[in-house]
Order: C-alpha cells, then structure tokens, then sequence
C-alpha cells in the first residue's frame, strides 16, 4: 500500500511539473515576426494623381511585446494627410490583420499573408466610384532598406486589379 502512495504521488508530481512549463511567449513564432522587415523610420516618394510627386514618411514601430506593428503616416502641407494602422499575426487563422484609420475618416480591415517575398493584406469593401469591390495592398521588393507598396482595386472579384497608388519606400538614414 506504501508503495502505491508513493508511486501515486510521484506520479502526481511529475504531473505537476510538467503542466507548469510555461507556454512560449506570444507573438515569437517565426510568422509573427514577418511584418518586420517594416519597423523603422521611413520617406516615401508617390505620382499623384495630377502627375506631380508627393512625400510623405511614415514610422512603425514593434509594440506591446512584439505582438503589435504599428504604422503612423504623414504627408506634409499644403494637404496634410495622416493615417495609422495596426497589424497582429492571429495564430488561430494563420493571417495576418491589419486595421486601418486615417484624417479622410477611413476605416479600413485587413486580412492576409506573407509568402513568395510579399506581404499581400486585401479586404471586400466600398471602391471609391461606390460599388462593392476587392482592394488590397501589397509590400513587394523588399530588402533592408527599401521596399514598394502597391494599393489596388477589383471589380470583378479579383480577376483583374487596378493600381491605384504606388509608394517607395525608402529607410531614413
């Protein structure tokens, strides 16, 4: 009888200490980190849509314990614009989500993927000619210290795609 005590309790033991290992921290797993290619200072160089360039510059920052990518976007005078996002890796759906908010009362939601050197976030919403469409973003030519992003739109369910806006990005120095 002693013996099954203390083999039960050795058992329970164990047990125990097996289930308090801590579970990893949150957002270290490699796909967590694939948006970091994007956290620093940058310029930003764009044609508008009368031909001229414009600039702007946006910082992202790492918040939160690694688990946030926050983007703050400005363009300067004489039409300032300002926009901010936030994007998470959600483990559950193996995407990523991006939340968009900007100073043209934007709300905008997000959802994608990294995979062949892009990071390609889309979503179904309001077009600006007011139909019902597919627009997405995509970070492309990546390396340390540049990279392109294309903002895009569909009217047929993502068969073909419009470029709406092309920025180059740019690490400040």
């Amino acid at each position: 009888m002693k013996q099954a005590i203390t083999a039960l309790l050795l058992g329970l033991i164990a047990h125990g200490a097996s289930a308090q290992v801590p579970a990893p921290p949150p957002c270290t797993s490699p796909e967590a980190k694939q948006f970091e290619f994007w956290i620093g200072d940058w310029d930003a160089s764009f044609r508008n849509p009368d031909g001229t360039m414009g600039v702007g510059s946006n910082r992202v920052e790492s918040m939160w314990n690694g688990c946030v990518t926050q983007e703050n976007f400005t363009t300067p005078l004489p039409l300032p614009y300002f926009g901010r996002s936030w994007s998470v890796y959600s483990p559950r759906m193996k995407k990523w989500q991006q939340t968009w908010v900007d100073s043209g009362g934007a709300y905008l939601d997000f959802v994608g993927e990294f995979g062949e050197g892009k990071m390609v976030l889309a979503r179904d919403g309001f077009l600006g000619n007011g139909k019902m469409g597919k627009q997405r973003m995509t970070f492309y030519n990546i390396s340390a210290d540049k990279f392109d992003w294309d903002w895009e739109s569909s009217e047929d369910g993502g068969k073909t795609w419009t470029l709406r806006w092309r920025i180059n990005y740019t690490r400040k120095k």
